[in-house]
């Protein structure tokens, strides 16, 4: 009878601890939970646009809302950094392909010279959906005051000559975006690693929205 109660007590003290285990451990690695750094001035948000992507459609920020996206700046007659940044992004565009919660959005810095037509042509060597991965176009002062004001990124003109490009001086980064349009994150487009890096806190953009 003593062995009997002995038994019950070490299952009973044992199952006791495996509870308080189990909590701890529950909230240990809930307070462990990844999350990105927001950035910009506190409340800063990505202001409202209107561009026109390579169908010709007119998108806003109404048609990014609630949705995770990567922003990037280019020109289609780009010979320095532009293939290999979207070369790197369409490593980006298939890990997210189909998710419609994520988009990418590429913007011209050479809106005089990349029409609609142009974005077009251009899209269609990366196989890009439009609804998914936009080239967009539009006001050129617009679209320069979004990437400095907004994605807190550069895109001007060269006036001194010294870019690789010869004609706009554009950053090299990917910028990435949460569905509230807060800024929480930049990756150089020339490093794969930093690629790879995009494509996992986009995950973790997906599971904190959750």
């Amino acid at each position: 009878m003593k062995n009997k109660k002995t038994v019950i007590f070490l299952v009973s003290f044992f199952i006791v601890l495996s509870t308080v285990f189990i909590g701890y451990f529950y909230k240990v690695t809930r307070g462990n939970k990844v999350t990105l750094q927001t950035f910009g001035n506190p409340g800063h948000k990505v202001a409202d646009f209107s561009f026109t992507n390579q169908d010709g459609k007119i998108i806003t920020n109404k048609d990014v809302k609630g949705k995770i996206y990567v922003v990037s700046y280019f020109f289609s007659t780009c010979k320095g950094i532009c293939p290999r940044m979207n070369e790197h992004l369409t490593k980006v565009y298939e890990a997210i392909k189909g998710n419609n919660n994520v988009l990418i959005l590429s913007h011209t810095v050479d809106p005089k010279r990349d029409t609609v037509q142009a974005l077009k042509e251009y899209s269609l060597r990366y196989d890009a959906d439009a609804n998914q991965w936009m080239f967009l176009t539009g006001d050129k002062k617009a679209l320069y005051d979004m990437a400095r004001y907004s994605y807190l990124i550069s895109a001007l003109d060269d006036t001194a000559g010294v870019s690789i490009d010869k004609d706009f001086i554009h950053d090299n980064h990917y910028v990435l975006v949460d569905r509230d349009g807060r800024v929480r994150g930049f990756y150089d487009g020339l490093k794969m690693e930093e690629v790879n890096k995009l494509i996992g806190d986009i995950n973790t953009l997906l599971k904190e929205d959750n």
